[in-house]
């Protein structure tokens, strides 16, 4: 059960490792992209691809998938951000139950957006979870755990393919001693908790009067969506402005304000340093090199951003 891509990577992984699929659940088909074509999630393209059985229920407690879940039987139901709360009728369904690949070490970052707010509140390492899932949020039994630092030049979306491989291969390593009962899984410790709910656009309004390093890691954070954003408030229209890749610079001055525009970047003064701006994006326009983005789009000293 899952739908978006870090699903479907779980998906090809267990076929890849020679578990028997017997079907495959994910959400019905979506508009997505700039034209909003009804497109299949990247689960069902997968799947089709294999001829794999797909349900596509409205909700995960109605009376037709539950009905078609007992006609396969499933020994073992595996979950990766499938996207809906499973009800109990469902997570009791399989003889082993539901295993599901969460994407932090928990109990930390329990919830939708666990890669980004990793980053967010600038944490050393994450890593994934498999868990046996339960009626609560993120609250079940730990299985499994494996760690990965986070990278100076990681992005939410470099972070998320890590992670997306790395918990599909060890769900597949964990599968075989799970079932045999020589892994057992244990509580959640109580302490630790936190929660990383969803990510919304407001997020991506960038703050100048937070430390550079803040704001180097919401700019990483943030990537693809909503990306990190400010306004030039130097121009009656304000302006909006996506900011894709920075660097911390030890320099002083007025949070908001552009301090220096050299062959590298604009740099902008924050809470504490700057930051550098090295890769912009005017709204409607494409992503440009700040030197490319300063041709056409001229920036000068002591200008505002907010």
């Amino acid at each position: 059960m899952g739908t978006p891509e870090l699903a479907r990577v779980t998906l090809t992984t267990l076929v890849s490792s020679g578990f028997p699929v017997v079907a495959v659940v994910t959400q019905p088909d979506k508009p997505r992209g700039r034209d909003l074509k009804v497109s299949p999630s990247p689960v069902k393209e997968w799947a089709v691809t294999q001829q794999l059985p797909v349900l596509q229920p409205d909700k995960a407690r109605s009376p037709e998938l539950l009905a078609a879940l007992n006609n396969f039987a499933p020994d073992l139901i595996a979950v990766a951000a499938y996207g809906q709360i499973l009800p109990d009728t469902v997570l009791d369904l399989p003889r082993f139950g539901c295993l599901n690949v969460h994407t932090s070490l928990l109990p930390k970052y329990r919830g939708a957006a666990p890669i980004q707010h990793a980053i967010l509140n600038d944490e050393a390492e994450t890593g994934v979870t498999i868990m046996k899932m339960d009626s609560g949020m993120d609250t079940g039994q730990i299985v499994a755990q494996e760690r990965t630092p986070i990278r100076a030049e990681d992005t939410s979306e470099s972070l998320h393919d890590r992670l997306a491989q790395l918990g599909a291969n060890l769900l597949a390593r964990t599968i075989p001693d799970y079932v045999s009962g020589s892994l057992q899984p244990h509580p959640q410790p109580t302490q630790g908790v936190s929660y990383a709910p969803k990510i919304t656009r407001a997020h991506g309004l960038l703050d100048w009067n937070l430390s550079a390093r803040a704001l180097w890691n919401r700019v990483r954070g943030l990537v693809p969506w909503p990306g990190a954003h400010t306004h030039l408030l130097s121009q009656p229209a304000r302006p909006l402005i996506k900011i894709w890749d920075a660097e911390v610079v030890e320099q002083k001055g007025s949070p908001g304000e552009i301090l220096a525009i050299d062959e590298v970047g604009i740099v902008v003064g924050s809470g504490h340093d700057a930051l550098r701006l090295l890769s912009l994006q005017r709204e409607g326009g494409r992503r440009l090199t700040a030197t490319q983005f300063q041709a056409g789009y001229s920036f000068k000293p002591g200008d505002r951003l907010g």
